[in-house]
């Protein structure tokens, strides 16, 4: 009678999921030592991309001037749309009322009615994170990353 020995050591198939459950848990991992606040930060930016964008389209089919204005001090509101149809309000709070927006330069973003407008930047603030959105005036709104000192 003849016994079967086995060499000794792990399949091929084990190392697998060994593998496969450590990157699943590596992934959870950056996922949930992501900080909230950057996260919430880029929820507002991508939120305000589509604000703006939507604002510039009503804007040049209407053919009328539309501005975007960020309130300080209000319990009401945190930035309002000025030449906006009020039969289609846009929203006018952040979803975190800590978030602030700045326009360096300026008091307010000019969204129509031409096709062409000049290069704008808004900057949102969340706590410590930073976050720009930019157009250059013939490219739609997009989020540009960690405000830079300038």
């Amino acid at each position: 009678m003849r016994r079967s020995r086995r060499a000794p050591g792990f399949s091929l198939i084990e190392l697998l999921i060994v593998i496969a459950i450590v990157a699943v848990s590596a992934s959870l991992m950056t996922l949930a030592l992501r900080d909230s606040s950057a996260s919430r930060l880029e929820e507002e930016g991508a939120r305000l991309v589509a604000l703006l964008e939507m604002a510039r389209a009503e804007a040049r089919v209407a053919g009328s001037t539309v501005r975007w204005v960020p309130v300080v001090d209000s319990a009401d509101a945190h930035f309002r749309f000025v030449g906006i149809s009020e039969r289609n309000p846009l929203p006018s709070r952040w979803l975190d009322a800590g978030t602030k927006a700045q326009i360096p330069g300026g008091v307010f973003i000019v969204l129509g009615p031409d096709a062409i407008l000049p290069p704008q930047r808004v900057v949102l603030s969340l706590g410590q994170q930073r976050l720009e959105v930019v157009t250059d005036g013939l490219a739609p709104f997009a989020l540009a990353g960690p405000a830079a000192a300038r």
